[in-house]
């Protein structure tokens, strides 16, 4: 009898606890304790079924929801404490493996979670309009959850797949004399190569402990590049690569391809290795990587990244549809502010129309040098998909895997500080018609290496400002400005002269008003050059290489 009745009181006791059985309580105590089950689950998931379901499937899922907070503040302590070291764990592909199959089973888990809540509110014991309200609020906190961790699972392996792609196995290297130094070029990567010339070419040197970085500028039409001791090259052109016209720098490219690939016969882009030889033997620089960019797909990752914003100093011409009745096809961008498309960046970048090769380099200085201003986490967040789907695309490296975190973490650092510059002819070596591009002064450009390294690393961090220009003559200490970033120029097999007017105009010779005292627009300009007046046009351009990152 007492058995019957400690069952009885039991029983009794189970029956009025209306969290477990919510049979016998009020619709309003039902409805309180739908929502209390549905907000457990979300903040405490396991705590459902604790309270009302599976003891057991409750602790398991409380002890996995521990773990994970666990995780995330051992996460954020590494973040203060060595935020280098949490970056380079991050961007191993093996370390994002694993956290993309946690997360996908993170995601599985806690939809299970919600789905056994459900069964333990039973939707039916509910008033029909409560009904809708948890089911509502139960996708929605399904996606919230679940779906949050599935789409960073994705976005995870989305990540791995590209790093595994676009850079190299095997170990990180070490820097030299504490700097990295890596060949950045852009042309048309596609897979067929054949007669490929890079339209850019710049060594990035980056100090391995702040991220202060120099840039020098190799222009296209580069003669005499000479090669170090240890390249193959320096049996084949033992006084450098002096052809004349036929032999600028961006030839070497399809040159090495075409005839000297067995030279190189473990690489897997000869081209690319004879460039780093190159730029190597012309600024004594040990080249460590390249990095070659497909210009063609460099408007889909400015996409990506939302548009590129920059602020130029002059009229920049572009080729577009002929102007109704005539047979011009150039447009301009004006003075001032601009936020470009990609297609409006690639436009801006490669113009030389009215100007030279050495405008084109330094307005490109400036947009990389924006690009890497703007390239932050919040952009690299949330456009992650994007960014990651046109970088494998327009992508080639032989920088390791390894070395990416390191490198991602110093990319931080660099934008705290204006990068050094220098352009290896024009304006900071003599001016155009010097033609220092054709005949080098290799002492020379060593020296002057040096002493951009040295105030380089000496550079405080100080937010870009707009460049300064230095008319005719060497700009050395001037090169310190956000339009420092890379390099050069589009190809074509001989050097180019620059036009008349395009180079060494005073800036208070520059017109900014038309005849008539108006200011200068672009339907003037194109008026111009239906008169044929060139010169002019070349004048009032002459000052587009200015140009500041924002």
């Amino acid at each position: 009898m007492e058995n019957r009745s400690r069952h009885s009181a039991g029983r009794a006791a189970i029956l009025a606890n209306p969290v477990r059985n919510p049979e016998g309580a009020s619709a309003r105590t039902r409805s309180k304790r739908a929502l209390f089950l549905l907000l457990l689950t979300l903040f405490v998931p396991g705590g459902a079924q604790v309270v009302a379901g599976s003891r057991r499937l409750g602790r398991a899922a409380l002890t996995v929801t521990l773990c994970c907070w666990f995780a995330l503040l051992a996460t954020a302590a590494l973040a203060l404490l060595n935020r280098g070291l949490l970056i380079d764990l991050l961007a191993r592909p093996t370390v994002q493996l694993v956290l993309a199959v946690v997360l996908g089973l993170l995601a599985v888990g806690w939809l299970v979670l919600f789905i056994n809540t459900i069964a333990l509110i039973r939707p039916r014991l509910l008033a029909p309009g409560m009904q809708a309200i948890v089911s509502t609020a139960t996708v929605l906190l399904v996606l919230a959850t679940s779906g949050v961790l599935g789409y960073g699972t994705y976005v995870l392996n989305t990540g791995r797949q590209t790093i595994e792609n676009v850079f190299a196995s095997g170990p990180a290297f070490d820097p030299v004399d504490g700097r990295y130094n890596f060949l950045v070029m852009g042309g048309d990567a596609g897979a067929n190569r054949v007669g490929l010339r890079p339209d850019s070419m710049s060594i990035f040197s980056v100090e391995a402990t702040s991220g202060k970085t120099a840039v020098i500028s190799l222009p296209r039409n580069f003669q005499n590049a000479q090669f170090p001791s240890s390249s193959p090259l320096k049996q084949v052109f033992p006084d450098g690569f002096n052809c004349g016209n036929e032999c600028i720098l961006n030839a070497l490219y399809p040159t090495v391809e075409a005839n000297y690939a067995h030279l190189y016969p473990d690489a897997e882009n000869p081209g690319a290795e004879a460039m780093m030889d190159a730029a190597e033997g012309i600024t004594g620089l040990k080249i460590q990587a390249y990095v070659l960019i497909d210009m063609a797909g460099f408007a889909d990752f400015i996409d990506a990244m939302g548009g590129v914003t920059v602020t130029s100093g002059g009229w920049v011409p572009y080729n577009g549809k002929y102007w109704e009745g005539t047979r011009v096809r150039t447009h301009w961008f004006e003075p001032g502010r601009h936020t470009f498309s990609g297609k409006q960046a690639l436009w801006f970048a490669r113009s030389r129309d009215f100007t030279s090769d050495y405008h084109r380099i330094r307005r490109q200085q400036c947009l990389q040098q924006a690009m890497i201003n703007q390239f932050n986490p919040q952009t690299v967040l949330t456009r992650f998909s994007q960014i990651m789907g046109a970088g494998e695309q327009i992508l080639e490296t032989d920088i390791p895997q390894d070395q990416l975190g390191s490198f991602v973490n110093l990319a931080g650092k660099a934008r705290q500080s204006a990068f050094k510059r220098l352009t290896l002819g024009a304006p900071d070596f003599g001016t155009a018609a010097e033609r220092f591009s054709t005949y080098p002064d290799f002492d020379q450009i060593r020296a002057r290496v040096k002493t951009l390294l040295a105030e380089a690393s000496a550079t405080a961090p100080t937010k870009a400002a707009a460049p300064s220009k230095s008319p005719g003559g060497s700009s050395g200490d001037s090169s310190e400005s956000p339009s420092g970033a890379s390099s050069a120029t589009p190809s074509s097999s001989s050097a180019s002269s620059s036009p008349p007017g395009a180079g060494n105009v005073a800036k208070e010779d520059i017109p900014t008003t038309q005849p008539d005292g108006s200011p200068i627009t672009e339907a003037y300009l194109v008026q111009l050059e239906l008169a044929g007046q060139t010169g002019l046009i070349s004048t009032i351009a002459s000052n587009n290489d200015e140009c500041s990152a924002d």
